[in-house]
């Protein structure tokens, strides 16, 4: 058993106004809980500071954390903190000040009620409108696609036992859709309403193009987590489709050849073609994919600096 009860990863932006607060509200509600914890702050390549913030809140022996060499976005802060998480229950909070610590018991409670993973629920969102609407319409977008009833998906305020975490690949904009994911891997799922703050420094580092990214986003993560197949047979099976038809249309054009009648140019005969070299395409997608996801079967994340950690 890890001699860490619970440990808090905290992605970060341009954030060194808000660290140090942070650290004694989550200093406070951590000890509270009466569970060994540790607290991983990752830089997401930060030019405000926030790397020398996080060294200096590393001279406690509970707080580690890393910087990333540039920005490379919230899920590859996450990966990057989930691979360093040593406790046996991990956390997830934004570095703004907007989720409130003192809210981790119900999340905890939550979790020993029998789920594996427990999403927060912005009930009161002290947002503007401009992202409080399109949130709505992105949250039951994604409960309809997933199977799973959450209101706030992307509610960054998440615990998780680390069976779950070790299972997820987090990458791209897939931060937003970890519930489901989780959720199509077989674990329980389940979200609590949490106290929702308004940001006190700084401004939001995400723009409109965020929902655009999340959708195909989350296309993509049902594609491959549901399908339970590999991209060649996904692709293979409609190439193959596709030259089947094509040549059955080719080989007829030849058997009337064959019979006397003069070979012209016809529309069907250049939809038969047109249908074997989509086919031919479709198969060398699938293995090019194959090829792919042999090699990049995880991805890894350069870390420019480390801070209070032994193991490098």
């Amino acid at each position: 058993m890890s001699e860490v009860g619970i440990s808090v990863v905290v992605p970060a932006l341009d954030e060194a106004e808000s660290l140090p607060e942070l650290q004694r509200e989550l200093g406070a509600a951590l000890d509270r809980l009466g569970r060994p914890w540790e607290v991983i702050y990752v830089d997401d390549g930060s030019r405000d500071g926030t790397a020398e913030v996080i060294e200096r809140l590393a001279a406690d022996p509970r707080v580690r954390g890393a910087s990333l060499r540039r920005r490379f976005g919230k899920s590859a802060a996450l990966a990057v903190g989930f691979k360093l998480a040593r406790g046996e229950w991990v956390a997830t909070l934004d570095a703004d000040l907007q989720d409130d610590p003192a809210e981790l018991p119900a999340l905890v409670c939550a979790l020993q009620g029998g789920l594996d993973l427990v999403s927060g629920w912005k009930q009161q969102r002290k947002d503007p409108i401009t992202k409080t609407v399109p949130s709505r319409l992105f949250n039951a977008v994604t409960s309809a696609v997933a199977g799973v009833r959450l209101h706030d998906f992307n509610c960054g305020f998440k615990l998780y036992r680390r069976e779950v975490v070790e299972s997820l690949e987090v990458y791209g904009e897939l931060h937003r859709f970890l519930p489901a994911l989780a959720h199509w891997r077989g674990f329980r799922v389940g979200e609590v309403p949490v106290r929702h703050r308004a940001r006190r420094y700084g401004k939001s580092k995400f723009g409109p193009a965020r929902f655009v990214n999340g959708m195909l986003d989350l296309m993509s993560a049902a594609f491959i987590s549901q399908s339970g197949l590999k991209p060649l047979h996904v692709f293979g099976r409609v190439g193959l489709a596709f030259f089947a038809v094509g040549t059955g249309i080719g080989v007829w054009f030849v058997g009337l050849w064959l019979t006397g009648e003069p070979m012209h140019v016809r529309p069907l005969m250049l939809f038969g073609a047109g249908l074997v070299l989509l086919g031919i395409q479709l198969i060398l997608m699938g293995l090019l994919g194959e090829m792919i996801a042999h090699l990049q079967a995880r991805v890894d994340y350069p870390v420019r600096r480390w801070y209070n950690l032994a193991e490098r």
